[in-house]
């Protein structure tokens, strides 16, 4: 799980940053709430975990990492699109920020759960 956090890491580097680079070219800065959580809970967040299971590989084998892993990277995705919609003017999508938003928070739990449980000195 390590490195398939890295490497996704790494990919939501690049849309964060290419995201920010075209709010800058066009001095439009409505997506900014998902611009910074793209780089936060996609980026940072992820990479972060990918070192944590780098050093803790017991834990990076764990069944409770792979559900972190798949909740993560299917929630942001909802989480992300829904928050876009939600700031250009469409109200509609907020379940889908509601029910992305509720589903990174049960993955972060995961983690917690099996950093809590597997990572030990």
């Amino acid at each position: 799980m390590a490195i398939r956090l890295i490497k996704i890491s790494v990919v939501y580097f690049v849309i964060g940053v290419c995201m920010g680079m075209y709010m800058s070219m066009k001095e439009s800065f409505d997506f900014t709430p998902v611009h910074a959580h793209i780089n936060l809970l996609g980026w940072l967040t992820m990479a972060v975990a990918g070192l944590i299971y780098v050093g803790f590989p017991s834990a990076a084998e764990t069944t409770l990492a792979k559900v972190h892993f798949w909740i993560h990277n299917i929630s942001l995705p909802i989480m992300m699109i829904g928050l876009s919609f939600l700031v250009s003017g469409t109200e509609s999508a907020a379940p889908a920020v509601a029910t992305g938003g509720t589903l990174m928070v049960l993955g972060i739990i995961v983690f917690a759960i099996n950093i809590l449980k597997n990572v030990r000195s």
